[in-house]
């Protein structure tokens, strides 16, 4: 399918067009039949994977019982109703018809989830003030596209308050560089 506009011919790809703040207006591209089926089941694959580890490292910090309760009794439940409701989408994976193709929006999402892994393995390195201010600048400036006064003022302030929220205010107990 083509269409042809002002600017010149368009492919299936850039028919549809999307609105300044990147949604889809209507009439936009929508993935084919196959295309989409595969979208589908990707994108079950993943939440099932994802509540099958979640599962495994919650039944590793101990469930407990229904009367106590251990610290992986929770996490369980959510990681088993993630992978029984992802396996039900696999099995039903057929395309609906407003499926959309996979953007460069799917980068953002991957760079975030990636941030967040990051986050956590430098959240134990370096202590919480240092990940958390890097994070949030990553993703106001990086993904969010802010201008750097709105992404200094809000990852400085947003991390002293979380600092003075759960370090000092609640006595959470979080590695930390800075001691007030």
């Amino acid at each position: 399918m083509t269409t042809a506009g002002a600017d010149g011919p368009a492919t299936a790809e850039t028919a549809g067009s999307a609105s300044p703040d990147g949604d889809a207006e209507p009439g936009g591209a929508v993935a084919p039949p196959g295309y989409a089926r595969r979208l589908n089941v990707v994108s079950a694959l993943v939440t099932l994977v994802t509540g099958a580890v979640a599962a495994v490292l919650s039944w590793n910090l101990g469930v407990g019982t229904l009367a106590a309760p251990g610290a992986g009794l929770w996490p369980l439940v959510v990681g088993v109703a993630m992978v029984v409701v992802s396996a039900l989408l696999v099995l039903r994976s057929r395309p609906r018809g407003d499926e959309e193709p996979f953007t460069k929006d799917a980068v953002t999402v991957a760079i975030a989830v990636a941030s967040l892994l990051g986050y956590a393995v430098l959240f134990e390195l370096v202590g919480f003030e240092v990940p958390t201010l890097a994070l949030l600048v990553l993703w106001m400036k990086g993904l969010g596209r802010e201008s750097w006064r709105v992404t200094a003022a809000v990852s400085v302030v947003a991390t002293a308050v979380l600092y003075l929220l759960f370090i000092t205010g609640l006595g959470v107990s979080l590695p930390h560089l800075i001691a007030l």
